[in-house]
């Protein structure tokens, strides 16, 4: 209950304070890109529902490539920025497993399930590992099974870690400061 009070009361804050940005960045997403400026897609939730997630759109329409503004979001994680939204309304949280499209967390079995009670987040202690992952993959010869053999189970095995710990409020925050501190190239 107190992570559900803090994700609401930190993301209508943040939403508060950064609308106009957002604003302003789904307008140059938008003109970046020749399509709307938000991207909406299709992910596992908590318990396994689907949701849809909000980013700005980073990819141009007309030939699927990352546009050079869209490459600097991506990098500081500022695509990231509307699923506050997600937030605030309830689908995710700052902090628990990042939200991966079906055919991963939905296909999880045994305890590697219970990662499915947690809400999907924005950050986590496996997406700071993994913060270069789009990079790590583009070295590989075969990028997607190295994904699902190699990156995928090492963040089953974090995310699991996270829900066994159980002491969520207190390792948000640790992790939240992680992330900030990444973000801004400041060691903690």
């Amino acid at each position: 209950m107190l992570k559900r009070i803090f994700d609401i009361f930190f993301s209508f804050i943040a939403l508060l304070f950064l609308s106009w940005l957002l604003i302003l960045l789904w307008i140059l997403c938008s003109i970046n890109t020749n399509a709307n400026g938000i991207f909406a897609q299709e992910r596992i939730g908590q318990y396994g529902k689907i949701f849809t997630i909000y980013k700005l759109r980073t990819v141009k329409v007309f030939d699927d490539s990352i546009s050079g503004f869209g490459a600097f979001l991506r990098k500081y994680k500022i695509d990231e920025l509307p699923q506050l939204w997600n937030v605030f309304i309830g689908n995710m949280s700052f902090v628990g497993p990042r939200p991966d499209i079906a055919g991963y967390y939905d296909t999880l079995k045994g305890d590697e399930r219970k990662i499915l009670n947690l809400k999907p987040g924005i950050t986590s202690l496996a997406s700071l590992k993994y913060v270069d992952e789009e990079y790590i993959l583009q070295q590989q010869a075969n990028p997607k099974k190295y994904n699902d053999e190699v990156i995928f189970r090492d963040k089953v095995k974090m995310n699991l870690d996270y829900y066994n710990n159980g002491n969520y409020l207190v390792e948000d925050v640790k992790i939240i400061i992680k992330t900030i501190c990444s973000l801004t190239k400041i060691k903690f």
